[in-house]
């Protein structure tokens, strides 16, 4: 989903250059995007103000769920407004002049090093050395002006860095593609009792649904009874609604209890908020990510 901005600050963990950097802009094209080292800071700029929205990614088709920003969205007060679907093409990438026959190192994160596997079978003598971000190892390979290194990144961070492309598509899977999120800023939740807007939702969320939203994201801990998970998903199954993904992660500070994710394919509508309110009976708590419109 592209969303028109008038140069609003995106925050974004890694370098410029990288994936969540090209996702970014095509989320928000006319963004000023702020790269971030972890991504607890993304979260802390969105909350604090000094950006007005995170681009962020949450799930890669062949590596699944960023686990830490699984976390972050239970744990901070933002609401997801968009998603958006990037291919994800890996490239061998340089400093000027220095040839192929001549690498011998490869950095990169360890998930990219991981999906190029094939080529590291046909270059053996090239070693994988991880690296703590793809565009980040593309800029120190041609800060360190290294003639015997590249990094392995997006075409974004050979053109932010002047890198030469000594190899495209290095990736094994073509069908390879990360699922990015649009979050904004949550608002401070009000004393008293919680008003609801004209359709129902929740004011404090209500105007943050974008039009067209017709996919929620929750997250949700069970009760420890049993049948729990059963009847969680009735509540969605009487309705036929669908859900397109779930999903538990452990929750943190709680050893052995989990978290539940689920994605369905409804937005604010009074079917979905049936559902809501029949699963509160049965969750020690939920918690509505995000509504917006399914890719």
């Amino acid at each position: 989903m592209m969303m028109t901005t008038t140069m609003i600050k995106a925050a974004i963990q890694g370098e410029l250059g990288s994936f969540s950097h090209e996702a970014a802009e095509q989320m928000l094209p006319r963004c000023q995007v702020i790269p971030c080292a972890r991504s607890a800071e993304v979260f802390d700029r969105v909350e604090n103000g000094s950006a007005g929205a995170a681009v962020i990614p949450i799930e890669n088709s062949l590596a699944g769920t960023v686990a830490e920003h699984a976390d972050l969205l239970v744990a901070r007060e933002v609401f997801i407004q968009a998603e958006f679907r990037l291919r994800i093409v890996h490239n061998l990438i340089a400093a000027p002049g220095v040839k192929l026959s001549a690498i011998r190192r490869a950095f990169s994160h360890p998930v990219a090093l991981d999906q190029c596997r094939d080529f590291f079978r046909h270059h053996p003598k090239i070693g994988p050395v991880p690296f703590y971000d793809t565009a980040g190892s593309v800029k120190h390979v041609i800060a360190e002006n290294l003639p015997d290194a590249a990094g392995i990144a997006g075409h974004h961070a050979a053109r932010e860095y002047s890198g030469r492309i000594l190899q495209a598509g290095i990736e094994d899977d073509k069908r390879n593609f990360t699922r990015f999120l649009l979050i904004r800023k949550l608002p401070i939740r009000r004393l008293g009792k919680t008003r609801r807007g004209s359709d129902g939702a929740p004011s404090r969320y209500q105007r943050l649904i974008p039009p067209g939203a017709n996919k929620t994201s929750i997250a949700y801990k069970l009760k420890n009874q049993p049948g729990a998970l059963f009847k969680s998903l009735s509540v969605f199954a009487l309705r036929d609604i669908s859900l397109s993904k779930i999903e538990s992660r452990p929750l943190r500070g709680r050893p052995w209890e989990y978290v539940f994710y689920v994605d369905f394919l409804r937005g604010d509508d009074e079917p979905a908020r049936n559902a809501l309110r029949h699963l509160g009976e049965v969750a020690e708590f939920v918690k509505v990510l995000g509504i917006y419109p399914a890719v």
